[in-house]
């Protein structure tokens, strides 16, 4: 694979634009927004990895799992900074093969996850599992228990960061690698870069806590994968009534989305109809279901899920209100 490298003069003018386009970047609503939405999001994992994986011993295929393998073999670094180390390597390949975008916000998010670890262990001292029972005078542990919590914790806080384009760093970015590469889901990803490092636990660990942290990282792929579905998903809505240009106008001028209108033809009364076609977000068709509730209209509607939208329904561009006129029921209205 050939890359065209910029001449002298095209690298002092992308110098030159960078303070511009920094300010303007700091100066959006949106910049700041995601800066305090991944600052949670790792805040929410340093907690999964300080009150369940940590006290567990557990290694995850992760690169918290392959800090805690350092940190057991060099114990003259702490975690955090065994993370970090491990972070910043992965954040030079993420600059490299998969984005500037990408790399500026998982730099971020991987940098302060360790500080944030490292914090969690002044604030919040734990000397053992949060799920260890007495049995007999003898503290009893459940690392399965906190195999689970912490799964679910972090799955929570990836996805969040996978849908604004960052992530927790480490394995997320070896994850990333093999989604953009290999064009498999980002849950097949995680588990196959997961396996990976959970490998590498052979070394300090007993084979059964490996195998749970095998085990901890194919549950990670498929929790993850579920979220990420969650998140992205749509609802596909059909709606039939004598009042479609009302309803029409509603969706394109209030809720600010695109429609189709299809001719149909009932079936039984043979009766022809115009059914508008909408894709909606689900807080969108709540709207919409209390408006017609509220004008007491009473139309035929059905609706179904959909996973995934490409296309011009995600730049969603205000427009000036306008009194839409009666058409051709076969137009289409983006």
């Amino acid at each position: 694979m050939k890359y065209n490298l910029s001449s002298k003069e095209e690298l002092r003018a992308k110098l030159q634009a960078l303070p511009a386009q920094t300010a303007q970047t700091l100066s959006t609503p949106k910049f700041w927004f995601e800066l305090i939405l991944m600052t949670v999001a790792m805040f929410i994992s340093a907690m999964a990895v300080h009150f369940f994986l940590k006290p567990s011993g557990l290694i995850v295929g992760s690169v918290t799992g392959l800090g805690i393998v350092l940190s057991k073999i060099m114990p003259f670094f702490s975690l955090g900074t065994h993370m970090v180390i491990i972070n910043t390597i992965l954040l030079i390949l993420s600059f490299l093969l998969i984005g500037n975008e990408f790399g500026a916000k998982t730099c971020y998010t991987a940098l302060i996850l360790g500080p944030f670890v490292d914090l969690m262990s002044v604030l919040f001292p734990i000397d053992g599992s949060l799920f260890a029972q007495e049995v007999h005078g003898v503290m009893v542990a459940n690392p399965w228990f906190d195999l689970l919590c912490f799964i679910l914790v972090l799955s929570a806080a990836q996805a969040i960061l996978f849908s604004i384009n960052a992530s927790t760093g480490g394995l997320d970015i070896l994850a990333k690698i093999i989604n953009k590469f290999l064009r498999v889901p980002l849950g097949v990803a995680v588990t196959t870069a997961g396996g990976l490092i959970c490998c590498t636990a052979f070394l300090t660990s007993p084979v059964g806590f490996v195998i749970m942290g095998l085990v901890g990282t194919w549950l990670n792929g498929l929790i993850l994968d579920y979220f990420m579905t969650q998140m992205s998903s749509r609802t596909r809505v059909y709606i039939i009534s004598d009042e479609w240009e009302y309803i029409r106008d509603y969706i394109i001028n209030d809720l600010n989305r695109g429609v189709t209108i299809h001719q149909v033809m009932g079936g039984y009364s043979r009766e022809e109809h115009q059914q508008i076609e909408c894709i909606l977000t689900r807080e969108e068709f709540g709207k919409l279901l209390d408006h017609l509730r509220a004008k007491k209209l009473n139309p035929f509607i059905t609706s179904d899920p959909v996973s995934e939208v490409y296309g011009m329904w995600r730049k969603k561009v205000r427009r000036d209100r306008v009194k839409l006129e009666p058409g051709n029921p076969n137009e289409r209205t983006f």
